[in-house]
């Protein structure tokens, strides 16, 4: 057999062997499956983009504390600081959206004040409440993971509701109004929302 015979037999072979590859991988295994790991952590963002995201999130958030100021009434607390994050550093994701933020942090408070009202305010109420405004979120397609920190807020610390639930909407409105505006400032970010309902 020549040399260039033999090239093309070997690579003919290897040609076949690949070709049937994905019917190997795509037949059950007897074993259990492992999970596979896809993908990489997220790129670094450039330094204006990170700079313009952290800006327009700690001035929505002094906005807050501004507006609590002048009411003499706290509203700032660590879930909507956590929306924040969400919707200026991850404006894309469904759990950034404007029907999550607001939908969302309204559903976790109703969870937490409904908990509050049948076990009492203990840590083992509000781990259940959490897990109720988990359960409300997902089933009225509005993912926001800070609504769960919202709900253990309450039970914990049983706001008002007359004053706490109008402060929330108003707050989670203005976190979304200032994504909006700070998506049309900077050339090139992306735009804010994706979609609004």
């Amino acid at each position: 057999m020549s040399t260039d015979t033999a090239r093309r037999t070997a690579a003919d072979a290897d040609t076949d062997a690949t070709a049937s590859a994905p019917a190997a991988a795509s037949a059950p295994s007897s074993g259990p499956r492992r999970p596979r790991i896809v993908g990489r952590a997220p790129a670094r963002p450039a330094p204006a983009a990170a700079f313009h995201s952290v800006t327009a999130a700690t001035a929505a958030l002094l906005g807050l504390v501004a507006i609590g100021a002048a009411i003499h009434e706290p509203v700032l607390i660590p879930p909507l600081a956590a929306s924040a994050a969400l919707v200026h550093c991850a404006p894309t994701l469904p759990l950034a959206q404007p029907r999550s933020v607001v939908v969302g942090h309204l559903l976790g408070a109703a969870a937490g004040y409904a908990v509050a009202a049948t076990a009492g305010g203990s840590t083992w109420a509000a781990a259940v409440a959490a897990g109720v405004a988990l359960a409300l979120t997902t089933l009225a397609r509005t993912p926001h993971s800070p609504a769960c920190a919202t709900a253990v807020v309450i039970v914990l610390q049983s706001p008002a509701p007359g004053r706490f639930v109008p402060l929330l909407f108003g707050a989670t409105v203005l976190l979304v109004a200032t994504a909006f505006t700070a998506s049309r400032i900077r050339r090139g970010a992306p735009r804010y929302p994706a979609y609004w309902w």
